[in-house]
Parts: C-alpha cells; structure tokens; sequence
C-alpha cells in the first residue's frame, strides 16, 4: 500500500497513523514519578486502526510484564475534522476501503462501512469522553475506550453520539451523570492539555509509546510492532523487570478480558490462528461463548 501523509490511512508497512507535521522535541522532564518502575506514556485515538492492532500486543504486556509498569492513556486528535483534503482523504467514504486493507492487514476485525452507513465527523468527542471517564476512574476509563473501539471497528457505530458513548459507559460501569458534567465540562480542558502534551512531545503519529523509568531514561516504540518489540523497550529500560507466567486456557484469559478477537486469543493462549479460531468456535458450539461476526472477523464474547 502506498505511504500517505494523512492520519486516516494507516499504513500498515510502518503500523503508523501519522499526523501532517512533527512540532517539539521529547521532554524528559515530562516524564513525572511512578509508583511502579516503568511507566508506558501511550499517545493514541479511539478511531485509530494502527491502535487497535496493537491491542493483542498490550495485552500481553499486561499480562506478563504487567507488575512493572502502568500506561498513561494520552489521546492525540487524530481527526480534528473535515476541513482538509490531504493523501487521497477528503470525505468519511474514503476511509472505508482503507480500513478494511489494514483490517487484513493487523489481523484485527475492522468493518470499514461505518465510514459509508454513519461517518464520524471527528474523533474529538469520543476522545473527550475518554478524558471525561478518566476523571472518573482510570481502570474503568480504559474498559470504556476498548468498548468505544469494539463499537466502531466491529459494530460500525458512530461513537461520536452520545447514544452509543453512554451506553459504552454504561457497560464499562461509569457513573454516567458524571461523565456527561465532565464530558461538557472539565474533560474539555482535559483533552485540550492532552493535544498540547502531544505537540510538545513531538508526536507524529499513532501509536507511540514512551516507556520511561523514574530517572528519566526512556526508549520509544513508534506504530505498530511485533509483541517482542515492546518486551525489549521494557527490559531495556527496567533490566530486572518480573515476567509472570499466567494462564493460558481459555477460561481464564476471557476471566482477564471478556472480549477476544481471534488474533489476541491467539496471542494471549500461544496458538496459532488457525487453532485459535478452531477453539473459539467450539466453544460457541458449545454454548461457552458468543460470536459477533463482521465481513472481516469476529469479537468473542463469554456468556
């Protein structure tokens, strides 16, 4: 696929979303205390497909380096509007064909025809919900914009309307009277730092993640990248980190994350795809869980 300079079309030979411009150098001293050893400064978007394929990947971080560090959720404004014409991109249709590419590409279940049946017209309002779900509860604010990505990647929703953002909240458990205060409130300037911190880190692009100690040591991880990738910027920088051994088996991985494309199933239980689906579907068959089906994958589901 052709590399365009457009953040919508991802290209998958690098994994990245990349912005327009690169503005600012990278600020150590931005990089505040942890509690744990290494902290993840995640730059990332709701809308951003190079994101979502990295979620196999972070969730495995999570699960065997997890003990060592804690991820920063930063959104980044992938798609301020329409007001551009850049990299063949003009109008939502554009995007369609595009995803459904990087969707093959990733692995990851992507319905490029929300951009065809209801196209968002920024993705600035599921990022404010995200800060506003952040102010209210960290943990719970990370569940909702993985529901907010299930709903426009698979279930093609426009997560732009409140309709489908509060009932994501809803599902991730947030007090929704709360975050609609926040979302119209507090969230805004919340965001607006985000978009700052973004410029002055030198962002070009989505994902990017900074994985830093407290002494201000750091090595970055631009796009998308092979699960090892983020394993070796860990150890790099914490040398001694603990990796976990956890459980593979099906029930206990879906007990972690309720939701499992067949790539992160395939990830997380050591499988290769053709197994990993194979089991996922009889364990449909068998009433153990749910399949959402889209024209480029499924999303599993525990009962």
């Amino acid at each position: 696929m052709e590399t365009k300079n457009n953040p919508l079309l991802c290209d998958p030979n690098t994994g990245i979303c990349e912005m327009p411009a690169t503005r600012g150098d990278i600020q150590k001293q931005d990089i505040i205390a942890s509690e744990k050893p290494v902290k993840i400064i995640y730059f990332t978007d709701p809308i951003c497909s190079s994101c979502w394929g990295i979620e196999p990947q972070l969730r495995k971080l999570k699960l065997e380096y997890g003990s060592n560090f804690e991820i920063i959720y930063h959104m980044g404004g992938l798609l301020p509007d329409w007001s551009y014409n850049s990299g063949g991109i003009s109008k939502p249709s554009d995007v369609a064909h595009h995803w459904d590419e990087v969707s093959e590409y990733y692995q990851m279940p992507i319905d490029g025809d929300v951009w065809l049946e209801d196209p968002l017209h920024s993705s600035y309002p599921p990022s404010t919900a995200f800060k506003a779900a952040q102010l209210q509860d960290t943990h719970k604010a990370v569940v909702f914009l993985r529901i907010m990505r299930e709903m426009v990647f698979l279930q093609k929703k426009n997560i732009t309307k409140w309709e489908h953002v509060s009932q994501a909240a809803m599902k991730a458990g947030l007090d929704l009277q709360q975050l609609k205060d926040d979302y119209e409130g507090n969230a805004i300037l919340f965001f607006r730092e985000d978009l700052n911190y973004a410029r002055n880190m030198g962002i070009r692009g989505f994902p990017t993640l900074f994985i830093a100690d407290n002494q201000g040591n750091m090595e970055t991880v631009y796009g998308t990248r092979p699960y090892a990738t983020y394993e070796q910027a860990l150890l790099i920088i914490h040398p001694s980190a603990i990796k976990t051994t956890y459980s593979k088996d099906w029930k206990s991985l879906f007990s972690t994350y309720p939701s499992l494309t067949r790539r992160e199933f395939a990830e997380l239980a050591d499988l290769s795809l053709e197994t990993a689906e194979k089991t996922l579907n009889q364990l449909v068959e068998n009433q153990e869980l749910k399949r959402l089906d889209t024209k480029n994958g499924a999303l599993w589901t525990r009962e």
